[in-house]
């Protein structure tokens, strides 16, 4: 097979099995304006930036071979970057940041489940010739990665690798934290595991225009979903006027017609 054929097919492959994928992400991409403002979250590989302490701006191109220019990032620990993210193809594609594992993980379970919405700080999706940026403070050391996770390009080869290099000294709290772990969770209330449809989770944005929530979530296990975070539609839009931001809630949520729909939810306290 020659390498232009193999490009064409997986392009080809990416066009008929994430047809609901990408029509997902588009809609989300043009309802995103009307949410309401998400909370930043420490992740391994930072925190969503603040665009007043930019000192540096990458632009990341992407194409319909499946990769990304340039491929590599060298950063520096404490770092907010301006990365503006070039969609050159006539496919959708998008950029995620995290770790390899993590994405990994990320690209699994788009695979098994092509119509989830997914959205944070630290990922764009990008339309065919479109152009979109993500603000990002990388305040954690270490080997990273940035990749398209839309089913077919990332197992094309749709990543690029991020090394953030160390500060040259630890503040107190690293230190800190790095010999005083936090202690271990409590163990679940005895009618919390005897259900096992309820999930935990926590709010991370609500939309009442497109009547759909953002849950960073446990496993799902009804669904056999993993842990993620990930958009879902609601089966009663009264739930969304129950809940904002931040809180912490059980939930049940159910697949119908492709769709993920949360189908029950109550405010919880761990």
């Amino acid at each position: 097979m020659t390498p232009k054929f193999a490009i064409k097919l997986i392009a080809a492959y990416a066009i008929i099995y994430c047809s609901t994928t990408v029509f997902s992400h588009e809609n989300h991409v043009q309802n995103k304006s009307t949410a309401t403002a998400m909370t930043a979250e420490q992740k391994d590989w930072g925190i969503a930036g603040d665009v007043k302490a930019v000192k540096r701006t990458i632009t990341l191109q992407m194409s319909d071979d499946m990769r990304f220019t340039p491929a590599q990032l060298e950063i520096k620990q404490g770092e907010t970057l301006r990365l503006i993210v070039k969609n050159n193809g006539k496919l959708l594609h998008e950029l995620v940041i995290g770790s390899k594992d993590a994405l990994s993980e990320h690209a699994a379970q788009m695979l098994k489940f092509p119509t989830m919405e997914h959205d944070s700080p630290d990922m764009a999706h990008v339309a065919a010739g479109k152009t979109r940026e993500v603000i990002w403070h990388f305040n954690r050391a270490g080997d990273f990665a940035f990749a398209c996770l839309i089913p077919g390009h990332y197992q094309a080869g749709m990543v690029g690798t991020i090394r953030v290099s160390s500060a040259l000294a630890q503040t107190a709290n690293d230190d800190h934290a790095a010999h005083h772990p936090a202690p271990a969770a409590p163990a679940a209330p005895a009618d919390l595991a005897a259900n096992s449809d309820m999930t935990e989770g926590e709010v991370r944005k609500v939309d009442l225009v497109t009547k759909k929530i953002m849950l960073k979530h446990g496993e799902i296990k009804n669904l056999g979903m993993g842990a993620m975070t990930m958009v879902f539609q609601v089966n009663d839009p009264a739930l969304l006027s129950q809940v904002q931001a931040g809180d912490k809630v059980r939930f049940r949520a159910e697949q119908i017609k492709g769709a993920f729909v949360v189908m029950s939810m109550e405010k919880h306290t761990p």
